[in-house]
Formats: structure tokens, C-alpha cells, sequence
């Protein structure tokens, strides 16, 4: 048994490779795109680190192009959770009691091997299976999961060095363990990061954890998961159940040993999840954690004496980077009179240089929506706004589903700033703008502030410092992630803690020691140095 006290490495942001030609890391993913494409991978459960088939198979497809199927993976149903639940239980005494160095070890190796050779595969995966470009996915699936992993291990150290006062002849201190039953992480299809953190965050502080991912996004979560076990991670902490979400959710969110959810995608899911656990607490063991990011409608709002280039640069990339399937991306924008002709001028025409298509292109700036459901949806709002008299769409508005789910990054001008658009999560490349008069700046920031039930990012553009700080008073409560000349979107583990509040979650802070510490429960331990012997007290004399 070790008697040290370590220290774990200095935490450090990883280097964005940028692919540009010529370039070693552009010829090693391009050469993983080639192979990967032409392979149809089996993707399995993983239940006490055994492989478990189903037959219950769906297909993988490429979002960009329907005709490539990359692969099938086996569908989790009621029994298998169960088994996963059980052999989650079984694993959590070794693994709890594992001196905290050797778990956190495993993590960093873990990143350690993403910044070298997993970097290509878990970057194609993500292209592929999710159609982003190798910008978006390196972003993502590399440098984000690297600085997770690396991040968390920092925060873990940094919490349990919190340590109370003790008084003369006391010995007052805290032990930081792991919560008992089982987490529950559901992660979504556009990050490849949320996938890779929400199961792992509680794991590494000694959790055991079932899985659920995406349906759209389960081949890079299968690397993840391979990634895992390639640096060490033990049978059964991490319980990989792929399926659809009621046969996997309802008997999770039903068993009594559920200790914590960790949630991201839509606000009416983590309320259907929230519901169903409030229903059967009188059956739980324990209070579940409640952990969710839902999504958001996301603002930027200029200023008369915003730059006009830096507003237009930061609107083009904050609504349609990854087709605007970011929960941060800018989905309505506020703009004076006075600055609104040269920038829809101006804004126009960079809009029409983007260029779209199937990510293995690396000249494209936009790809793919993910699927049927988000085509269906986001070209709904699109018709929607065309019907409208108060709206005028000035770029895009068209789509095409022939070859891809494709849809143009599109604009909407609207006279009424209530309409569906500046108030729905779209969750496409749609962005709704409202010009406002510019002695009415207050009734705009207000309109700001009440017309989205969400609060998850925003952005304000101004270089009237007295300017700023009146946007960003008013502004206080309508985002958790708030820019200053900057767009909403790309937030960086450990310097930008991301989440937001109102309809967009419980504000708890990926990336930061805030989310680390709802997954540890407390036990207060005073020992006393020399006991009383006599139960009088001298008062009493």
C-alpha cells in the first residue's frame, strides 16, 4: 500500500491540429475516412465487460450520404439493463476502494492515447457518423475529450484537498466517495465529447455507470468505449447499453439503486426522465443526483458601436457550424437600424460562399443534419417562416434529402419578435434575426431576455464599454455561457465551465470541479485526541 500524497500531472488544453494540407494529421485521418468507409463495423453491447449481442439490430448510416452504411449495432432492451445494473452493483466495491491514483491513471492514459494514436479513429468515426467536418471533429471528438479526462482528474485532486479546520485536541476532516446504486449517463448525438464525458466524470470518481447513447451517434461511442478498455478501464464500471430510449430509460430510471442521472439532450426528455423518477421515489434506495443540459435558443445581440466584421464572422460561424446542432449555436439575432444595412449587405454575401456537402471534402464548411426526424423538423420551421407574412427569408431556405439530409443555412427577417422561430429550439441552421430602433435598446434587451424559456449562451457585440455593461446586466439570467465580442458557441474545458439554466438544465458546469462534485457524497470524520472521562460540566460545579 502507497502512504504518498500525489499529485496529479498539471492539466493543459490540447493542441487543435488544423489538417491544412500537406499535413501529416490530414493524411492519417484521410487514409481512417477511406478505411473506415469501406468497413461495416458490429457494434455490441458491453455489460461486465463482455461483448452481449441482441439480434436486435439497427443500421449505422452516414447522415451525408444514405446509400453508406458503415455498420449495425445490437439494441439493449429491458433485460439486458437489468443485467448491466447487476453487473454494475457487483463491480462498485473493488472499484470504489481502488486507491483514487489508479483510477485517475487510467484516464489519462486514456488521453494520452486519444492525442496519439486514437486521434484519427475516434475524428473519423465522428465525421462520418455525424457528419462534421475535420475542424468540428477535431474540436470535438479529439482535443475536448483529451481536456475532459485530463481536466476532471485536476478538479478531483483540487476537491479532495478541501479539507475543514480543526480545533485544539480535534482531528476534523472530509472523505469524498462515490455515490451508492448506479449513474445513469445519456448522451446525445452532437458531441462526441458529452458523450465521452457524461459516463466518465462519475466513473472517475468511483461511480458505476450505465451508458445509454445516442441512436444516431453510437459508432463513435463504440470507440470510446474500445478506447476505454484499451487503457485499462475494469469490467463493468462503464455499462454500454445502445437502444431505444424508453426500453433503456424506463427500467434505469425505475430501479431503486439509480443514484444519479447525467443528461444531455432535450428539455422534454430530462423532463419526462425528471417525472418518472418523481413518481417511483418512494421505491429508490437513495436521492437520485438530477444532472441535465437541455438545449437552448441561443442570442447574439449587437450594439450600435459593434465592429461590423467581427459581428458578421461571429454570426456566420455561431449559427451554422455544424449545422447549427450545437445547444450554444446562435439562433436569433438582434440588430440596430443603423448598423442593419451594411451588415445584412455584408452577411449576405459571406453566407453565400459557404460551401456544403459530405465531410471527407475538406473544403466544406457545412455538412449533413443528422437525420430524417432533424430534416423533417428543421425545413418545418423553414416552410413555416415562408408562410409567414411578419418573416423574409434572405439566405438559403432551401433543402434537399435525395442523396443526405442537406438544408442550406438559412436566414429569416421577421417583424414580429415573438414569432415561432425567435422563440423554439430549431437545432438546424436557422438563424431568425430582428431589427431593432436603436433608441429602443432597452425594450429589445428585454425582448432578449423573456422571449426563449431557455438561458444557455449568449453573446452581445458592443465597443461602447458603458454599452457593454448595460447589455450585460440586462442580460444576467439569459445565459449561463455569456460573450463578450464573441460568438456563442466553442466553449474550452477549463476556461469556459459550460451549461445554463432556466429550460436549459441544471446549470452544474461540465468541465469544471462543480460538475465533479455531484457525483462524490461526503462523510464528515472528527476524531478526538484525548476524550472526556467525566459527562459533568464545570458549570454544573
Amino acid at each position: 500500500m502507497t502512504n504518498a500524497y500525489f499529485k496529479v500531472p498539471r492539466p493543459y488544453n490540447e493542441p487543435v491540429l488544423d489538417y491544412a494540407p500537406g499535413s501529416p494529421e490530414r493524411a492519417e485521418l484521410q487514409a481512417m475516412l477511406e478505411k473506415m468507409a469501406g468497413e461495416e463495423v458490429e457494434v455490441p453491447l458491453y455489460i461486465g465487460g463482455e461483448e452481449v449481442r441482441t439480434g436486435d439490430l439497427a443500421e449505422i448510416r452516414a447522415p451525408h450520404d444514405h446509400s453508406l452504411k458503415l455498420g449495425v449495432y445490437h439494441k439493449a432492451g429491458e433485460r439486458e439493463v437489468k443485467m448491466a445494473i447487476d453487473a454494475a452493483l457487483a463491480a462498485r466495491k473493488a472499484w470504489a476502494e481502488m486507491p483514487w491514483e489508479h483510477r485517475v491513471s487510467i484516464f489519462l492514459k486514456a488521453a494520452d492515447l486519444l492525442s496519439g494514436p486514437w486521434r484519427a479513429t475516434l475524428n473519423a468515426a465522428t465525421m462520418l457518423g455525424q457528419s462534421k467536418t475535420a475542424h468540428q471533429a477535431e474540436i470535438d471528438s479529439a482535443c475536448e475529450v483529451i481536456d475532459f479526462w485530463r481536466f476532471n482528474v485536476h478538479y478531483m485532486a483540487q476537491i479532495m484537498a478541501d479539507q475543514p479546520m480543526s480545533s485544539r485536541g480535534v482531528w476534523n476532516r472530509v472523505e469524498y466517495r462515490p455515490l451508492e446504486g448506479f449513474v445513469f449517463a445519456v448522451t446525445p448525438f452532437n458531441f462526441t465529447s458529452i458523450g465521452a464525458n457524461l459516463p466518465t466524470a462519475p466513473a472517475m470518481v468511483g461511480n458505476v455507470v450505465l451508458w445509454k447513447p445516442a441512436s444516431s451517434a453510437v459508432l463513435s461511442a463504440y470507440y470510446v468505449m474500445q478506447l476505454l478498455h484499451a487503457a485499462g478501464l475494469p469490467p463493468g464500471i462503464i455499462n454500454f447499453v445502445p437502444g431505444p430510449g424508453r426500453q433503456v430509460g424506463d427500467p434505469a430510471l425505475s430501479s431503486p439503486d439509480l443514484a444519479g442521472i447525467h443528461f444531455t439532450g432535450s428539455t422534454a426528455v430530462f423532463q419526462t426522465m425528471w417525472r418518472k423518477v418523481g413518481e417511483t421515489i418512494h421505491e429508490k434506495k437513495y436521492y437520485p443526483r438530477i444532472v441535465g443540459e437541455t438545449g437552448g435558443k441561443d442570442f447574439i445581440f449587437a450594439h450600435a458601436s459593434a465592429d461590423l466584421d467581427e459581428l458578421v464572422t461571429a454570426t456566420v460561424r455561431g449559427a451554422f457550424e455544424y449545422q447549427g446542432q450545437k445547444c450554444s449555436a446562435a439562433s436569433r439575432l438582434y440588430v440596430p437600424r443603423s448598423l442593419w444595412p451594411a451588415f445584412k449587405e455584408k452577411y449576405v454575401a459571406e453566407v453565400a460562399k459557404i460551401k456544403m456537402g459530405p465531410p471527407t471534402d475538406f473544403s466544406n464548411f457545412m455538412c449533413a443534419v443528422i437525420d430524417r426526424g432533424a430534416f423533417q423538423s428543421i425545413t418545418a420551421y423553414i416552410e413555416h417562416a415562408k408562410a409567414d407574412p411578419s418573416c423574409e427569408i434572405i439566405t438559403g431556405g432551401g433543402y434537399d434529402d435525395s442523396k443526405g439530409w442537406f438544408i442550406e443555412p438559412t436566414t429569416i427577417v421577421t417583424t414580429d419578435p415573438r414569432t415561432k422561430t425567435m422563440c423554439e429550439e430549431i437545432f438546424g441552421p436557422v438563424l431568425t434575426v430582428y431589427v431593432y430602433d436603436d433608441d429602443k435598446l432597452d425594450e429589445a434587451l428585454e425582448l432578449c431576455d423573456t422571449t426563449s424559456p431557455y438561458a444557455l449562451t449568449g453573446a452581445i457585440f458592443a465597443q461602447d464599454r458603458e454599452a457593454i455593461v448595460k447589455m450585460s446586466d440586462a442580460l444576467r439570467d439569459a445565459a449561463g455561457n455569456f460573450y463578450i465580442n464573441d460568438k456563442p458557441t466553442g466553449a474550452v474545458v477549463g476556461q469556459q465551465p459550460f451549461g445554463g439554466g432556466r429550460a436549459s438544465g441544471t446549470n452544474d458546469k461540465a468541465g469544471s470541479a462543480l460538475n465533479l462534485l455531484r457525483w462524490m457524497t461526503v462523510r464528515t470524520i472528527k476524531e478526538n485526541m484525548v476524550p472526556p472521562k467525566d459527562w459533568r460540566y464545570p458549570y454544573m460545579g
